[in-house]
């Protein structure tokens, strides 16, 4: 006699309502396999139960026999059951999951999921805000981005790459592009650099985060700029770094020697030609003390060149990767502003000294990709148009930059300083440390309007720490002055209620 718990059965979970003939349902053979595939997962369908004959539960449920044949045999390729002599049995789950009845009874909520522990450490972002939001820091003016002139040497990559291209690629990124990017730097930022020491990567953060993976162990000390680019603490803490907050004056990064002594660095991040969010300038004589004590310590010094194309005053000021021969600083660039975000192509330049020791593991970790849109890139630079792009938009970021200045002069009615130089696509507007910076930002998030609040920035938030960061790349020169205008109105609500 066949044990009851092993009789076939035509369950209340094959048979709890009928299969839906609409067309939006899916097939039959779809439909019967999820249903049957729940049963046995939730427990309603136990190990070593028989399952129903063919005929018997195609009756059943009113669909072809041939629709419940196919739906077995489907899953006894998955491992759900296994037929035998007498029929098609539910398998012994290695790790069955709870049946639904002993979660009804179960009356301590599910766990969290266990994950790295690192991961408690990476904050989320302050704004959830579209990037096309009105001042939001970081965003490009899209509008007036060449499309036509991209198009044309998307398509002149399409013929000259072909099929090929379809294909990896070098893993380093595209040689027609990493040489464009070795002479743009040279001209352009002062970089010393070969071609073959110019990797490709998804934007700068990528950058960043091979520098940690390349360069660092885990318990290593990494030093940042505070406050500074949130980006860097979340790939210092993915690799596991003990991270220190340098802070930032009017000349950049302030490291003492009290710094060196207590907190040797493995790895040194700054944004040396214009601070993010600050807007200073690293001064020529820290910059030189930094390499040397860098050099003294075995210490790699991350250069992000953020903003650096669009100085609106005065002539470029240089990378200091090209200040000294051999300098232990790796150089990092990013195309997101000049170009445009989703392209996402970055670039990390690597110190000549480290190439014969990473560039093997480098092409083993990378995959190379985004083929078409690297060799375009490469055309854009050499055929000039990348040049002509950035002229344009240094004369447009300019206006726009005077225009918020002029603006926040005549309509900000709380106290305030500007900093943020003269140069990238942001302003900082820094707030007596009684108005709360943050509420200033959630406000006017709600009315589409997106700065950052300062404070979001610092790890060890001082008074002088309290602000707003206001974009003005992405946002009309005509809707400079009504935003302010509304911003004032939404800081003097806060100052109010302190």
């Amino acid at each position: 006699m066949v044990p009851r718990s092993t009789r076939p059965s035509l369950s209340s979970a094959l048979l709890d309502s009928p299969l839906s003939r609409e067309p939006e349902a899916g097939p039959m053979q779809r439909q019967l396999h999820d249903r049957l595939t729940s049963a046995i997962l939730d427990g309603s369908l136990a190990p070593g139960s028989r399952l129903p004959g063919s005929r018997a539960l195609a009756e059943a449920l009113g669909i072809s026999r041939n629709t419940v044949t196919a739906t077995y045999e489907h899953l006894a390729a998955e491992g759900y059951v296994r037929p035998d002599r007498q029929g098609t049995r539910v398998t012994e789950l290695s790790s069955p999951a709870p049946s639904k009845r002993e979660r009804e009874r179960s009356a301590r909520p599910p766990g969290a999921p266990a994950t790295a522990q690192r991961l408690a450490k990476i904050a989320p972002s302050f704004s959830r805000a579209d990037t096309g939001a009105a001042l939001r820091p970081g965003v490009p003016a899209l509008s007036h981005f060449p499309l036509a002139a991209w198009r044309r040497s998307l398509d002149r990559a399409i013929r000259f790459g072909g099929s090929l291209a379809l294909s990896y690629g070098d893993p380093l990124g595209e040689p027609p592009l990493r040489a464009a990017i070795a002479r743009h730097l040279s001209v352009a930022r002062g970089v010393r650099c070969e071609p073959q020491q110019v990797v490709i990567a998804e934007g700068a953060q990528e950058a960043i985060s091979l520098c940690v993976r390349l360069l660092t162990n885990p318990g290593d000390t990494g030093w940042v700029e505070d406050p500074g680019y949130r980006g860097v603490k979340a790939a210092m803490h993915a690799g596991d770094m003990r991270i220190v907050p340098v802070r930032v004056d009017a000349e950049g990064l302030c490291a003492n020697e009290r710094d060196w002594q207590k907190h040797p660095p493995r790895l040194i991040y700054t944004t040396p030609s214009h601070q993010y969010p600050g807007g200073s300038v690293l001064s020529i004589a820290r910059r030189l003390a930094l390499i040397a004590q860098a050099r003294q310590h075995g210490a790699w010094i991350i250069e992000d060149d953020y903003d650096s194309e669009f100085r609106h005053t005065g002539e470029p000021i240089g990378a200091m990767q090209g200040l000294v021969d051999d300098a232990p600083v790796l150089y990092v660039g990013t195309f997101s502003k000049t170009m445009f975000p989703s392209l996402r192509l970055g670039f990390l330049v690597l110190p000549a000294q480290l190439l014969p020791a990473v560039q093997a593991p480098l092409k083993e970790m990378l995959r190379g990709g985004h083929r078409y849109e690297q060799l375009a890139m490469a055309d854009f630079i050499e055929s000039g148009q990348f040049s002509r792009h950035l002229g344009r938009m240094r004369r447009l970021y300019r206006d726009r930059q005077q225009a918020l200045r002029l603006a926040l002069n005549r309509h900000f009615k709380v106290p305030h300083e500007i900093d943020g130089g003269y140069c990238g696509l942001h302003l900082t507007v820094r707030l007596p440390a009684r108005i709360d910076d943050r509420r200033i930002a959630a406000e006017a998030l709600r009315h589409g309007i997106a700065p950052f609040p300062l404070s979001g920035f610092a790890m060890r938030p001082t008074p002088s720490d309290n602000g707003l960061v206001l974009g003005y790349g992405n946002t009309p020169m005509e809707l400079i002055e009504p935003l302010v205008k509304r911003l004032s109105q939404f800081a003097r609500a806060a100052a109010s209620q302190d």
